[in-house]
């Protein structure tokens, strides 16, 4: 999940630099909506990163639940 998610971003990147390298002109608006969508997609892995952490500690703290100190 996160080597797709550096990869595509790694990509992003590059066509970003060859765009720019490549036009005069690119529009103001284009960059805000990339970064719109980057932001997006980084809010999302978090939030679903944030989940699946929380679930990882849920569990390790049930199953010490029961476990005395020695």
């Amino acid at each position: 999940m996160f080597l797709a998610l550096y990869v595509g971003a790694q990509t992003l990147v590059a066509d970003l630099r060859n765009k720019v390298k490549g036009e005069d002109g690119a529009v103001a608006t284009e960059y805000a909506l990339l970064l719109v969508l980057i932001a997006l997609a980084i809010i999302g892995a978090a939030i679903l990163l944030g989940g699946a952490i929380a679930s990882v500690f849920t569990r390790g703290a049930t199953t010490l639940g029961g476990v005395a100190p020695s």
